[in-house]
């Protein structure tokens, strides 16, 4: 039976991919990749030579059911993003829904994912967490702030390098500025960095810096 294969892809370091994960994107016939730009350094790193079609947020809805009739039909298809695990912030979700609706079966590989590094590393519990990824840029941003106010669990975020300081400075309102946080950027690249200590502090170690790539906030729940 045909698949429709996630494929998890470096969010850096272009040797952070599994074996499994190159044998697969070898053997399918079709690669879907958010940016096919991006994707052919990696297949070109990998000499992997399967045809890649774009897969995007702008032509997801229309593409996603000639997709799913190509696997009914027995082709194998992988679908990639810029980087991580597609569906997690990325597209990818529709795809899986409308093949699980289908009865197309789905396989999702493990790999990397960003927001799993920047957890473990920041030094907050990690035990129990929630993952919020982008917060609405404007409409309903002031909402799911007071929304996640009572939120005892660690809570994660992704965040666009522009609005760093800003979202860091929303969440020290909303939370308070004493609340631990860690920001990681440029996970698993040369110029990884990890900064760590309440709210008030990141804003005033990100003031002094140019900030570059993109961004994992991992703020501490509330205490009981």
């Amino acid at each position: 039976m045909a698949k429709l294969y996630l494929v998890p892809t470096p969010i850096g370091n272009l040797e952070d991919i599994t074996l499994r994960a190159i044998r697969i994107l070898k053997e399918v016939r079709l690669i879907l990749a958010e940016d096919t730009r991006t994707t052919s350094v990696l297949l070109n790193r990998y000499e992997i030579k399967t045809p890649v079609i774009p897969y995007h947020q702008h032509n997801e809805h229309h593409v996603t059911p000639q997709i799913v009739d190509r696997i009914a039909n027995g082709e194998d298809i992988a679908i990639v993003t810029d980087a991580g695990t597609p569906g997690i912030s990325d597209p990818g979700f529709l795809l899986v829904r409308a093949c699980v609706a289908q009865g197309v079966a789905v396989e999702c590989l493990p790999g990397a994912t960003a927001f799993v590094p920047a957890l473990v590393n920041s030094g907050i519990p990690c035990n129990s967490f929630c993952f919020e990824g982008f917060l609405p840029p404007k409409k309903g941003r002031n909402k799911k702030m007071e929304e996640l106010k009572g939120e005892t669990r660690t809570m994660i975020f992704y965040e666009s390098p522009y609005r760093l300081i800003k979202a860091l400075e929303q969440f020290s309102e909303a939370f308070g500025a004493d609340r631990k946080a860690s920001v990681s950027r440029e996970l698993s690249k040369m110029h990884e960095e990890t900064a760590r200590g309440t709210l008030a502090e990141l804003v005033e170690h990100f003031k002094s810096k140019t900030i570059k790539g993109e961004i994992v906030i991992i703020v501490a729940g509330k205490e009981d």
